[in-house]
């Protein structure tokens, strides 16, 4: 299992078309700050329906849309 599992089960079970989600909302769902591996991991969420459109470090958010 993906450290990074519960958020993709969010984004599934929650079923929007897309997200704009803060560090700080992805933190709460995981229980720890999103780091540098994310970027490895981010192509998980295609098997959830979903893609990381779009990171933004200086806002602190990540958009997801549904695929």
């Amino acid at each position: 299992m993906s450290k990074y599992e519960p958020l993709w089960k969010y984004l599934k079970d929650n079923n929007k078309e897309n997200y704009k989600l803060s560090y700080k909302k992805i933190k709460n769902i995981l229980g720890f700050d999103i780091d540098h591996s994310f970027l490895t991991y981010k192509k998980e969420a295609k098997e959830y329906g979903y893609e990381a459109y779009k990171i933004s470090m200086k806002e602190k958010t990540i958009i997801f849309n549904r695929i």
